[in-house]
């Protein structure tokens, strides 16, 4: 276990330890300890993730006298659904999961996402380790405890605060990404550059293409320092009271609107929307006069140099900027009928803006369906 780096999620009674390395996956029962309490072990693992890496996990547990007990999740944003919930629950109450148990979700941020609702809601609350085979989970959705499914009036509507007892990030499980999904995650590395630390930022304008193309120094690089970034600011804000972790949102209500445009499919990635929505809040940052004209369109260069749409022209939507703003109006930060916003001072300064007329981000989105051409 050398070879591995932890980060330590400090949460009062519920702290945890974020692994990363490699070929942790065939070493979870030595990671998981006791933890794993019985000899039946409940996986909810996303249909590709298992076609590659569930072997080595049934062999792992084999090895520790256990055995797999399976549920199979189709990829996809339609799988965070209540249909997939009800069966979830009831096939983790037939199992016999109690609340001392721990179930694995394994798999990218929707697996996650079901998984670590269906064992916040389970009895009131069991246990879950998340084993993340994505970019964007390992960086992103399997720390912090977010867990929700997808409403129809929009995305991770229904959910709760429930942290894992465990994760285990092996980004050699991600040599078997397609580069699109290697890019969409991406986006999430780069957001923690763009919100809080102009360094890093820069790291990853210049160590883009290694990143991507699966190089283990710059992979293990970027995965140790989105995770560092993201624990410091769970640790700080774990249920968004202070407005800390509001951070984290960078990229998402724009990006969230262009999903739901898009009927959350694959058209769009959420790490896909989520680059276009930093590339919308730096630009209109500048807008604002907030944030200069050069360092909106580094955003936006820094987004590009990744393979990522950097315009949302590119997406040619039959749209425009009242009918995404109305899709803002379902978010689940909408307070009193206004929605914050995250917008830039500066690469490396965020904040959150209370003050934002939807009609003026209306306006603004029209000019940039209009003018911009795709890169």
């Amino acid at each position: 276990m050398s070879d591995a780096r932890t980060v330590r999620v400090d949460l009062a009674g519920r702290g945890y330890d974020v692994v990363i390395g490699t070929n942790l996956i065939a070493r979870l029962p030595q990671y998981a300890g006791k933890r794993l309490r019985k000899a039946t072990v409940p996986v909810v693992a996303d249909a590709n993730a298992w076609a590659h890496h569930g072997e080595t996990l049934k062999e792992a547990l084999g090895r520790a006298d256990k055995e797999v007990a399976l549920f199979s999740v189709e990829p996809g944003e339609g799988s965070k659904s209540w249909r997939n919930l009800e069966a979830l629950t009831d096939w983790m109450l037939n199992l016999g999961v109690e609340r001392g148990d721990q179930v694995i979700a394994f798999g990218g941020g929707v697996v996650g996402d079901l998984t670590g609702f269906a064992s916040a809601i389970l009895k009131r609350g069991c246990g879950f380790i998340q084993v993340p085979t994505t970019l964007l989970a390992q960086v992103d959705s399997s720390v912090g405890g977010k867990t929700a499914i997808n409403a129809k009036s929009g995305k991770n509507l229904i959910g709760a605060f429930h942290q894992p007892s465990l994760v285990l990030a092996d980004t050699g499980a991600l040599a078997t990404l397609p580069r699109r999904e290697m890019q969409a995650g991406f986006a999430e590395v780069i957001k923690y550059g763009i919100l809080g630390d102009a360094a890093f930022f820069d790291w990853c304008s210049a160590n883009a293409s290694a990143v991507i193309s699966h190089d283990p120094v710059a992979l293990n690089q970027a995965v140790a320092k989105s995770v560092e970034a993201k624990t410091r600011i769970v640790a700080a804000d774990e249920r968004e009271l202070s407005g800390r972790r509001a951070l984290l949102n960078l990229g998402h209500t724009f990006g969230h609107a262009l999903e739901a445009e898009t009927g959350f499919s694959d058209t769009l990635l959420h790490g896909e929307a989520v680059a276009l929505g930093m590339v919308l809040a730096a630009r209109y940052s500048a807008r604002r006069g907030e944030l200069s004209d050069e360092d909106a369109e580094r955003v936006a260069a820094g987004i590009a140099v990744a393979g990522l749409r950097a315009e949302i022209s590119a997406l040619e939507l039959k749209s425009d900027g009242p009918r995404l703003v109305e899709h803002m109006r379902h978010d689940k930060k909408m307070d009193a009928g206004t929605l914050p916003f995250l917008l830039l001072r500066a690469i490396g300064e965020a904040y959150v803006a209370h003050d934002v007329i939807l009609s003026d981000v209306a306006d603004f989105l029209d000019q940039q369906l209009r003018s911009r051409v795709s890169a």
